[in-house]
């Protein structure tokens, strides 16, 4: 057996280990990156935040993610060039998984760094990495396809730390969406005695999870667009010098369009069944980027709309798909969107008299929520522990998730 493997089979009798968390979520803004102090595994996990951060990814390598839904790459100056050739694409997302995996390391580095740590103090790290495609099951019995990059062994080869990662597949081999994927964490972390609650994540797409005392009736999915369309009209809005919304100004200052609302609302998506899981490539460029064009003169009137948009399909999930017994007794928010005051507000006026608050309330940062999220999922994996939930996924069954990318020995 390597040093290495020797190790990581070693953190197992540990009382406590630092675990590194690290995601660029849909909108690919950035990568979060999260040090945990984990203890035990399953249902007697301990969980403390040690350090978190939000380390920027640059625009121009934003850029080349985002492209990869569409049939177009990014020329040096920001310009959308189409894509003809097949092994030009695959030129493409070869060099930019290592590219991403590069973010990904110097984001483990500067966490490390903010916690006054060296890298030999962690002793595992997770890693959500970017996701290029994702593409749910439609219909019974079929199979999905999921991938993430963001080249975890370039992660432990400049850490010196094992890394689990490619946390979706497992699931979508068994038949599930391979997403959402921290209803577990939600569950470990936030579950209480004889209440039911709604996890609410605000990312580049939002997503609930219902947590109750049993884990097998768990209900999650992804409501549909969030940050992802905000942050493109930011984007239109101020010539490229506003990466999102800031304390949903624009959306303040806008006034909604009912109709396009109304139009809007009527996606299919919106209206389907869980389990289901949805992405940039429903919700990209194709989507908002005619609505740009067609609202260039009134751009803030769109993201009110937007913005609008993102609060009622959430309201309209949690009140669809929430029922029950005991009734929820309060939603809990995390991601970037928790800062949008219209958003937030216009969810707490649907919901109402449901308590709508952030995680913060139950002492978790909602900005490093994800990050902590895929920490908990590396430590299940190193126990040889399921990391999925199938009554969310729709997998066949519960599954191990992630692949380990040992670093050099020691």
């Amino acid at each position: 057996m390597s040093d290495a493997l020797a190790r990581l089979v070693a953190l197992r009798e540990k009382p406590t280990r630092l675990v590194l968390g690290l995601i660029s979520g849909t909108s690919a803004d950035g990568v979060d990156a999260a040090i945990v102090e984990i203890g035990g595994h399953g249902d007697d996990t301990t969980a403390r935040l040690v350090a978190s951060i939000s380390h920027p990814l640059p625009l121009a390598l934003a850029q080349r993610v985002w492209a990869l839904a569409d049939d177009y790459r990014v020329d040096q100056r920001g310009g959308a060039v189409p894509v003809r050739r097949a092994g030009e694409r695959a030129a493409l997302l070869c060099t930019l998984n290592f590219d991403i995996g590069d973010v990904f390391a110097d984001a483990a580095l500067a966490v490390i760094e903010a916690a006054a740590l060296r890298p030999e103090d962690i002793d595992l790290c997770g890693s959500h990495g970017a996701t290029a495609r994702h593409e749910p099951p439609i219909g019974r019995g079929a199979r999905g396809s999921t991938l993430q990059i963001g080249e975890a062994s370039l992660i432990a080869e400049r850490t010196g730390i094992a890394v689990i990662s490619d946390f979706r597949v497992a699931d979508v081999a068994a038949g599930g969406h391979g997403a959402p994927l921290i209803p577990l964490v939600d569950y470990l972390l936030f579950r209480r005695p004889g209440e039911r609650q709604c996890l609410l994540n605000l990312g580049g797409i939002a997503n609930v999870s219902f947590v109750g005392d049993d884990l097998s009736a768990l209900v999650a999915f992804d409501t549909g667009p969030a940050n992802m369309a905000l942050d493109a009209v930011a984007r239109a809005a101020s010539g490229g010098a506003e990466g999102y919304d800031k304390d949903g100004r624009r959306a303040a200052r806008g006034r909604v369009d009912e109709a396009l609302l109304a139009e809007l609302l009527a996606h299919p998506y919106l209206a389907e069944a869980p389990p289901k899981s949805t992405g940039r490539e429903l919700f990209g460029r194709d989507f908002v980027r005619p609505l740009i064009d067609r609202y260039s003169d009134r751009l803030d009137d769109l993201m009110a709309t937007l913005a609008r948009l993102t609060a009622d399909s959430v309201a309209d999930a949690v009140e669809r798909w929430g029922s029950g017994d005991p009734p929820l007794s309060r939603l809990l928010a995390s991601g970037g969107g928790v800062h949008n005051p219209v958003v937030m507000g216009r969810i707490a006026e649907r919901l109402a008299p449901l308590p709508v608050g952030s995680t913060a309330e139950a002492g978790v940062d909602p900005d490093a929520k994800e990050a902590v999220g895929f920490a908990l999922l590396a430590n299940q994996t190193l126990f040889g522990a399921p990391g999925n939930v199938p009554s969310a996924t729709g997998a066949r069954g519960p599954r191990v998730l992630g692949k380990i990318s040992l670093p050099p020995s020691r």
